[in-house]
């Protein structure tokens, strides 16, 4: 009998759960959800995910570790598909946008943990008034020209699955300096993929812009939020993503 593989048994058809869960995570997979040699979700996560037990998702993993398809190490399960692994794009540091190129600049970030401006509480899922961390970044050059604010707030989902972005709770005084140049990365380390949306509008009687960047993972829970201002803006913003070619 010749060997089969995850992708032989359509989730429509019948068969041990175990390998339905393993061919709809191959699918995800191969889509690239997660890219090669990126960490996959806990087993807790895609238990939450597939709604099914950590049972089932590991005898799920091991089909998939046995086809060569996810290998495991002491930094967890990774996904194997042919391709390249993606690399962090330099243009990515956190929040985009915010660090202008013109000499001169200085730049000061905080970080503090309070109650996030209402409208990021709402497309967060906060409570009203419940605290979360909340970084702020200003730049702008000697004479006071091109500055730049944001204002940040991650969810729940961020502080639970990003490490590197929890500890920064109990330091998050308004007062240290705070550079999360890192966050997207961060994040991409511990298996979430990044969507972001950004939504720009001139602010009313002024030259200049509103930045509204929402970015949520790939079970479309959100991460976080960042309303970024440029003042007195008289050049095009340009938003520089760089994505590796497929082979």
């Amino acid at each position: 009998m010749a060997r089969t593989t995850p992708h032989d048994h359509p989730l429509a058809a019948g068969g041990p759960l175990y390998r339905r869960i393993a061919t709809q995570l191959l699918g995800e997979l191969r889509e690239g959800t997660v890219p090669p040699g990126e960490r996959l979700p806990s087993e807790r996560r895609l238990a939450e995910h597939f709604g099914v037990s950590r049972e089932t998702v590991r005898q799920a993993l091991q089909l998939l570790r046995e086809e060569g398809l996810v290998a495991t190490d002491r930094r967890g399960s990774h996904a194997t598909l042919p391709g390249l692994p993606v690399q962090t794009p330099v243009s990515l540091t956190f929040p985009v946008g915010a660090r202008a190129a013109q000499p001169g600049t200085v730049a000061r970030a905080t970080v503090v943990w309070e109650p996030p401006p209402p409208e990021h509480a709402e497309a967060l899922g906060l409570a009203p008034h419940r605290p979360t961390l909340v970084h702020r970044y200003r730049s702008a050059t000697a004479d006071g020209r091109g500055r730049r604010t944001a204002v940040t707030s991650f969810s729940a989902v961020a502080l639970a699955e990003v490490e590197e972005l929890a500890r920064y709770r109990d330091r998050a005084d308004g007062r240290a300096g705070a550079q999360l140049r890192r966050a997207y990365d961060w994040m991409r380390r511990a298996g979430l993929a990044l969507h972001h949306r950004d939504c720009i509008t001139p602010l009313p009687g002024s030259t200049s812009v509103r930045v509204t960047r929402r970015v949520h993972d790939q079970y479309a829970r959100p991460l976080e939020i960042t309303d970024l201002v440029v003042a007195d803006q008289h050049e095009a913003l340009v938003y520089e993503f760089t994505l590796p070619s497929a082979g």
